[in-house]
């Protein structure tokens, strides 16, 4: 070192700082996005209301799903609040034995109880309405639900208002439980549903505008496949034009009945290429409106489908 200048000794050790650097830069790899491991399955548990709980959950374990989504009005006599904290970690504990976990609630504001109403102009109903929907978010988080379907059709009508006035009154509520909502783990997703169930946000662009008037990250859609009938563009535009706001899938017959009963299974297959090939790992969960099969029938036939489906994929 002694016969080095010292202008010789900064230029040699930054190039070997240099190196070191570019070696290191070199070295370091851009993560892969995660391959695509298949779709997660759930099932409602409204065509089982008659069974106990347990019962649900072994059916819809037994047949496949991973995750069960629950009517809460199924569950109760007068609303959540009636079920206790011990109730609901056995609830817990029931889906964990059953090798399932709870994706989260739907029809949220079907009685019971009765008498709620969202976008109601009577502001005593609406406050009520909120408030249970704040015990219903502290039901979905204690039952580690991830999300909340924002349905219910005939609680968010028009009742003799505009359109106009009902989603104004739809996004002053949903933002009053929002940061509620976020502190629980809980995002609350808007359905878009037809004509004939409600006029009030019938399609994803709809929703998606109500999203925006709340701007607030505990508030996103969902798609359901039965649930398209005002929709100008097929499944699988909408899809990829929604998809980053899009949390939740349903998905049924056309007609509302359980997979297998209708032409789905050829139906859905672009949808479904879509949905692979965007990498979607959120819950697709099967919802459906004839309950006369019987839940053990629903669930087979419909998770036989929808492995078909699959298998239809490239």
């Amino acid at each position: 070192m002694a016969n080095c200048s010292r202008r010789d000794f900064i230029k040699t050790s930054g190039s070997i700082l240099g190196a070191a650097l570019t070696f290191g830069c070199c070295k370091k790899e851009i993560p892969a996005r995660p391959e695509w491991r298949g779709f997660k399955y759930a099932m409602c548990n409204e065509s089982m209301a008659e069974l106990s709980w347990a019962e649900q959950c072994r059916i819809v374990g037994d047949a496949g799903y991973k995750g069960v989504e629950v009517a809460a009005f199924t569950l109760v006599k007068e609303g959540v609040q009636e079920i206790s904290s011990a109730k609901r970690k056995e609830m817990v504990s029931t889906m964990k034995n059953a090798g399932i976990e709870c994706t989260g609630l739907h029809w949220l504001l079907a009685p019971p109880p009765k008498g709620l109403h969202f976008t109601t102009p009577d502001a005593a109903v609406r406050q009520k309405t909120i408030a249970y929907l704040d015990e219903l978010i502290d039901f979905c988080g204690d039952l580690g639900g991830p999300y909340m379907i924002f349905g219910s059709p005939k609680q968010r009508n028009t009742r003799g208002i505009s359109i106009e006035e009902a989603n104004k009154y739809f996004a002053e509520g949903l933002a009053k439980v929002a940061d509620h909502a976020q502190e629980r783990g809980v995002k609350i997703l808007i359905e878009p549903l037809g004509k004939s169930a409600t006029d009030v946000v019938n399609t994803m662009a709809e929703a998606l505008e109500l999203v925006k008037d709340v701007n607030h990250p505990a508030i996103q859609i969902m798609f359901d496949f039965h649930n398209t009938t005002d929709e100008t563009e097929p499944f699988d535009v909408l899809l990829k034009k929604y998809y980053e706001y899009i949390h939740y899938i349903h998905v049924q017959e056309a007609d509302g009945k359980h997979l297998g009963t209708g032409t789905a299974i050829d139906d859905y297959v672009k949808a479904f290429q879509t949905l692979k090939d965007l990498k979607y790992d959120k819950w697709i969960s099967l919802e459906v409106f004839d309950f006369s099969p019987g839940g053990k029938r629903i669930a087979e036939e419909s998770i036989r489908v929808l492995k078909q489906l699959e298998g239809k994929l490239v």
